[in-house]
This record gives structure tokens, sequence and C-alpha cells, in this order.
């Protein structure tokens, strides 16, 4: 900061000459500044360039895991970088794509839709955002100690819900380091479940009976992750305890089972906490292309909540195929049955909104519709998999990667694209352009739909997953596959080419893109 003028005219000069020093000396103290106290658009942004970023190379994971599996024999790269593929694939696209994509979607708009000025605690999130990268770093050391020759680091290959003794046995130090990289990411996707769950709590200056459907998912996903997080920040310690000094808690005879409970007592609640904001978003988006207010909004939010409760009893029904007696499975079988109840009441929602509307074909109007399709799709081979004489006969086949790829890809991520597509003006400035996003758009239905559907077939044939060979005769039905998810990758590419086109040239953005000015209440946001 430049010092005062001096009285005496003679020491302008030197007084100048201090002034540029000091802005000099203070030039970093700014710069650290700006990284740590920001404002919670721009947090937003950080978030979604990181995800966009980290999404892109989880993306490459698939489509060389795809490549691997155009023929039935190991004709590319051998067994092992397949499983290393598997693995970082996994990690990285539930981890460091979904959950910071979601976290720069809220951090964007949530505070003005609740007319807050800033975030519970800036600096707490800004912090959490910047151990996503030392944490990224971590998860993929094994790729990148691999890709510069350091001796000794080689890509993990234990598969990315890090079993026991796998994970246990495996002199690879790139395991510590990914299991470090994902303590990381549970201590920062902890602190910023707990600043988005104070920042609506105790910042919001509208009542609860104003606060839009985004909002209910996000606060109630993020109450989730305060819960489920530290239980997989345990989980990573004890596996990190367990490979440095073998207390014995994850080997043995029920080692694996300590591990199995822990793991998916977590990673089950994940799976709603990455689904529920997505389905705020198509809550949010569809009104405004339906030419009419959300059908059943309370609806909504009930069915929010009974998601966010049921979703923490129904772990168990990974644990079938585990020796789970009979009444014990009959029990996880009903609560996880029954979580279908709110996610049908949500379905019925988003179909009596479209009902009868003026719908209007934009981007992010037709990526919200096909993301709802996607939904049922998912949604039904899910309840299949509930059944337990089901469950017993497909768990272990390509219809669970299917079902969840269809949930992940075909429901969450695309509707992360619709939300992008409808918040690009707000987080830009600028207009896309509707060709280019169209096209992506559809790309990558067409993309999903041979993918996926590809892989029920082979599912229903009951063909193992995670393994990198298969017999001869699934050889076009793979290749099909394989097609589906290159044509995926194109669409990707294509959303790519009209960002940096947007940004460049695209056309300025006023201050009510969507010409929503008429209904305050419902777009806040802008």
């Amino acid at each position: 900061m430049p010092l005062p003028n001096s009285s005496d005219d003679s020491d302008d000069d030197a007084g100048d000459a201090d002034g540029t020093e000091l802005d000099a000396a203070s030039e970093p103290v700014e710069t650290g500044r700006r990284l740590i106290a920001v404002d919670h658009v721009r947090l937003g942004r950080w978030f979604l360039v990181f995800a966009l970023v980290m999404g892109l190379w989880g993306g490459l994971d698939a489509v060389l895991l795809r490549t691997t599996l155009v023929t039935p024999t190991l004709d590319h790269w051998s067994a092992d970088v397949y499983s290393s593929l598997f693995t970082t694939h996994g990690l990285t696209m539930l981890f460091l794509f979904a959950v910071p994509a979601i976290w720069g979607f809220a951090y964007a708009t949530i505070p003005s839709l609740i007319r807050a000025e800033r975030t519970a605690f800036p600096a707490v999130a800004a912090a959490a955002f910047w151990l996503q990268i030392p944490a990224a770093i971590l998860v993929r050391a094994g790729t990148i100690g691999s890709a510069l020759d350091v001796a000794g680091l080689d890509p993990v290959a234990i598969g990315w819900t890090l079993y026991p003794p796998m994970s246990v046995a495996s002199s690879n130090p790139a395991v510590d380091a990914l299991v470090a990289g994902l303590l990381l990411v549970a201590i920062s996707t902890s602190l910023t479940a707990a600043n988005l769950v104070a920042t609506i709590c105790r910042r919001r200056t509208i009542p609860w009976s104003d606060v839009d459907t985004f909002t209910w998912t996000v606060v109630t996903s993020a109450a989730m992750a305060v819960v489920a997080f530290p239980v997989l920040a345990g989980s990573l310690a004890l596996l990190l305890l367990e490979r440095a000094a073998g207390v014995g808690l994850l080997v043995g005879r029920s080692g694996p089972m300590v591990w199995l409970n822990l793991f998916w007592f977590f990673a089950h609640p994940l799976v709603y906490i990455l689904v529920l904001p997505p389905m705020g978003i198509a809550s949010h988006v569809l009104p405004r292309f339906a030419g009419r207010r959300l059908f059943g909004r309370r609806s909504v939010v009930y069915s929010t909540f009974a998601i966010g409760i049921l979703s923490f009893t129904v772990w168990g029904h990974h644990l079938f195929m585990a020796g789970m007696g009979v009444g014990v499975r009959a029990v996880f079988m009903f609560v996880t049955l029954a979580v279908a109840v709110p996610s049908s009441a949500k379905l019925c929602t988003w179909l009596g909104t479209l009902w009868g509307g003026a719908i209007q074909h934009t981007a992010p109007m037709t990526a919200t519709i096909a993301a709802i399709a996607f939904f049922i799709v998912g949604g039904v081979t899910g309840v299949f998999l509930a059944v337990a004489p089901i469950n017993v006969l497909y768990n272990g086949t390509y219809y669970v990667v299917a079902h969840f790829h269809m949930m992940l890809v075909g429901f969450v991520a695309f509707t992360l694209v619709a939300g992008a597509y409808y918040w690009f003006p707000l987080l830009t400035g600028r207009w896309y352009d509707p060709t280019l996003a169209h096209l992506h758009v559809w790309l990558t239905i067409v993309g999903i739909i041979v993918t996926f559907g590809a892989l029920f077939v082979v599912g229903f044939a009951e063909l193992p997953r995670r393994i990198a060979t298969y017999p001869p005769a699934f050889a076009p039905i793979h290749q099909l596959a394989t097609v589906g998810a290159y044509v995926i990758a194109v669409g990707q590419l294509v959303f790519l080419l009209n960002l940096g086109r947007s940004l460049w040239v695209g056309e300025r953005a006023g201050d009510d893109p969507w010409g929503l000015a008429d209904e305050p209440s419902h777009a806040r946001e802008w």
C-alpha cells in the first residue's frame, strides 16, 4: 500500500519510490489473501475447473479401459495395467470429479439463492479446496511416477474399493500415497460440507419456506457428508496403520469383513451424496424451461430427507455374498427397496412439471430430460439388485457396472452438464454456442445408450466384471461398448471446444440471460 503524500513537496519523489517498493513487497501478501479469502462465485469456479481437469483424466482412464477390452485377450496392455486403470478411474471420477463438481455448483449459486453475502467460513472453504490438489497428486502418484520413471513407484492395481488383503499386502509405496491422498479428500470434503451446512443454516436471510429445492438437496447431501466422510477418514487411517505397523485388524479371518462394513457404510451414502444435488439441479432447471412452477415442491423436500436418512441403513446389500444370514439379508433387502419410494416421488414431480408445460428445447433442458430418462433405467435396474436372490446372481457381473454407470454417468454427470449450461452465463459472463452445446448433449446421449446398453447385455449373460479377458463370444458386444465410449469421448471434446470458443469470443450475457426477471423468487442466483 503506498505511503501517504508528505507535506514537504521535496519528498514527493521519494514518497512515490517508497510507495512502489511497498506495493512490490505487498504483492505476495495480496496474492496469499486472494488464495484464502475468496468470494463464493470464484471459489465455485475453482472447484469446477479442478473437477473438469480430473474428470478428463479419469475419463481418459475409461477410454483406455474400453480399448483394452476391444479384444478378448491382452493385446494392448497387461492385466496389471488394466487393474491400475480400473483403480484410478473409479477413485478419480468419484472423489476428484463428481464431489468437487457438486461443491463447485453449490458454492457458486447457493449464497445468492439464500441471499447470503458470503459463506460461513470463507477461509476454511478456500483451504478445503487447496487440499484437493495435493490429494489428487497423491491419489495419482502411481500413474505419475510410472510416467516419470520414478523407481519403485508403480500404478496401483488393487481396485477402487481397496479391499484387504490386497490393499494391505501390496509393497507398492504408491498405495500408501493413494490412501494418504484419499485421507486428504475426506478431510477436505468434511470441511466443505460443514461450511455449506453452516452457510445455509446460519447465513440465509430468507425463511425456510422460501428455500429452493437445489439448496435443500445440497444441505441434506452436505449433512450426510459430515457424517459419512469421517468414517472414510477413520477407515483410511486404520488402513495406513495396518500397512505401517501390522496391527492385525484388517487381516486374518475377520479382517476383510471389518473393512467391508466400514467401507460400504460410507460408500453407499456416498452414492446418495452424489445423487441428491443433481436431483436438486433437475428440480431447479425443469421449471425454467417448462413454463410452469415445480409440481409437488414439498414432496421433493420431504423425499430428500427420506433418502438422506435411509441411505445410512442400506450398506448391507453389498454384503449379500459375504455369508450374511437369511434374516439379516431380508432386513437389508427391505430397507434398500424402501429407498425406491422417495426416489419415485421425485420422478413423479419431474413428470408432473413437464406435463402440459411449454417446453423450451435448450441445451440444459435437453440434458435434464435425458438425465431423467437415464435415472429411470438406473433406478429400475437398481431395484432388481436390492432383491437378494437376483443380487446373488448378478453381483459380480457387468450388470452392476452398467447399472452403476447409468446412475453416475447417465444421471449425475449428465445433470451436472445441464447445470453447467444453465449457469454458464453466471459463471463466465458469456454465452456458449447453442449448436455445439446440442451436439455435445446428443453425442453423449447416444454414447451412454450404446456403451451401457451393451454392458447390460453382457451383464444379463453373467459375464464377470473387473477382469481384463473374456470369452471370444462376447467380443462384438464389448467392441460396441467401446465404440459408445469413444462417442462419449468425442462429445466431451466438443464441450471443450465450445468452452474455449465461448470464453474467447462468446457473446456477453446480460443480467437476466434466461429471461427470469419476472419470477425473482425462483431466480435469485441471477
